[in-house]
Parts: C-alpha cells; structure tokens; sequence
C-alpha cells in the first residue's frame, strides 16, 4: 500500500468547531501515524494472509485470533508509543495504556478475522483517535483489497486504491427505504440478542440485503455503495475508525437509538437521508443488557 501524497501536515491544517479543542498540528502529526503505521501493520497481516504459516486460536469470546492479529497491534502500538508517548491506547488483544494528554488510539488489528481465515479479502486494519470522547481520525485499511480509507474532522473522507491518488467520497444520495441496500455483518447475532425483529423489519423495508460485514460494509456506506449498514453488537475498537469516516463522508453513524457514539456496543451507518427511517425500526429492539 502507498501512502497518499496529500496526507502530509498539510492535509489537516486548520481546526474545525468539532475539533476547537484540538491543534491542527495535533490532528496532522497523528493522521499521518496512523496512516503510516497502518499501512505497515497491513502489510503484516499479508505475510499470513491465504498462507498456512498460522494457527487459529479461540478466545474467551468465542472470536478468533490469529499471530496476525497480535503482531499488527504489537506494530502499532510500539510505532504509537515512541511518537505519542502520552496518548492513550486501546486494543483489540492487549491491555489498555493509560495517557495523560487526552488523546486515545483505538485499534482493531484485523477487524474481520473469520474472513482473513478463510482467505476472503473483506477484512481491514482500522485505527480510531478518541479526544474527550470523541473519535477525531478513522483510518481503515483493507489489505486483501490493495484500497483504504481515512478521514479527520472537518478535512473530508478520502479513499486510495493501490497506486492512485486520493479521491474524495461521498455517501449515496438514495433518499427512499425501497431503494437502498442494506448490509449486516452476521444475522444470526440479530437472534442471539432478541432483535430479530428489527432485521426482520429492516430487510423488508430495503432492495437488496446482504452479509457483505465487518469493517468492509461500513465503507461501502461511506462510499455511496451501499445506504444502510446495522450491527446488533460492536465492540468500541470496531466504532472508533468508522464514525469519522462516515460522518466526513457525509453520513451517520450511531447507535440504535440515533445518538452519534462509538460507545454503544451496536451500530447504525446510513447515508444520513435514511437515518430516521431506519432508528424508526431499532430503536423498537430489546436495549442490550
């Protein structure tokens, strides 16, 4: 994966009202890591990938994990460590890092790791930056894929495939239930969670439905190509890259309710002219416990 030529300081240089409390320096020197670092913790992930030089391991959660997995962070959080030596770190695998300069890295190594097993490309390294409670920078790269997306606040969301440069993205313009695509990442997890009903209602009220999941669904969202994208359970290190990427985007990203939050332990991604129409329909589901 190259990196964008327009992701230098340059590309953040002025703060945004969402981000008044943030430098516009703050915000370029860690754009730029975590586009750097990621790109370096993807082409981790592909020295495994499709290759039969790992074991698959089952955690307490039932959720696979692989040497992958685990080398990617540990890459990252080393590169996030000697740069921002301050700031805050959580992961998917390891122990939280306290900080003290209000800045916190979120990351999901692989997110979609039963597709990286099973050789399928839909699975992405993502990294989030949180300051006071919000998440500033997305960065999700799809290694399989050769493609990423990142944004910042108030700089737009920015898509790169192999060698081309950045190209600004948009969410579809799909104003109408019946026309739009919406996507879920299992759906049997609807049912484990009592909330059948709402993909039951959900998959009635849209064109086409599918399981295109994990990271991979949210940014067709923000891409224009797909409009609705619901997950009945997230861990906050599988939010925290998307909400930017979507709301720069031009879209949403809350929880079942509408709030805009990585922290609801579920998501809801729309292109924004849906979202009423689809909280309309969650926001009837059991709360989770």
């Amino acid at each position: 994966m190259t990196k964008p030529a327009s992701t230098s300081a340059s590309a953040a240089s002025t703060a945004t009202a969402n981000t008044s409390e943030v430098s516009s320096v703050d915000l370029a020197q860690r754009l730029d890591l975590a586009l750097s670092a990621g790109q370096e913790a993807a082409a981790i992930t592909l020295r495994y990938f499709r290759q039969d030089n790992y074991q698959v391991e089952i955690k307490a959660d039932s959720s696979p994990v692989t040497v992958a997995d685990r080398e990617a962070e540990q890459h990252l959080r080393r590169r996030i460590a000697a740069s921002f030596p301050d700031d805050a770190i959580l992961g998917e695998e390891y122990e939280s890092v306290d900080g003290t300069s209000g800045f916190r890295w979120i990351l999901d190594p692989i997110d979609g790791t039963k597709s990286f097993v099973h050789g399928v490309p839909f699975y992405g390294t993502m990294i989030g930056v949180e300051h006071a409670g919000r998440s500033i920078i997305g960065v999700v790269l799809l290694p399989g894929l050769d493609e990423y997306v990142y944004a910042a606040r108030g700089h737009g969301a920015w898509a790169v495939r192999g060698q081309e440069s950045p190209k600004r993205v948009h969410v579809s313009d799909c104003r109408q239930m019946s026309q739009a695509l919406f996507l879920t990442t299992a759906v049997k997890d609807f049912g484990k969670l009592g909330r059948s009903e709402a993909y039951d209602a959900l998959d009635a009220a849209t064109r086409i439905s599918r399981t295109w999941g994990d990271c991979y669904g949210y940014l067709l969202v923000a891409m224009g190509r797909a409009e609705v994208m619901v997950d009945p359970a997230m861990n906050v290190w599988d939010a925290a890259a998307l909400q930017p990427i979507l709301e720069e985007a031009g879209g949403t990203f809350t929880n079942w309710l509408g709030e805009p939050t990585i922290h609801g332990r579920e998501g809801v991604a729309t292109n924004g002219h849906l979202l009423d129409e689809v909280v309309a329909i969650t926001r009837k589901a059991p709360r989770l416990p």
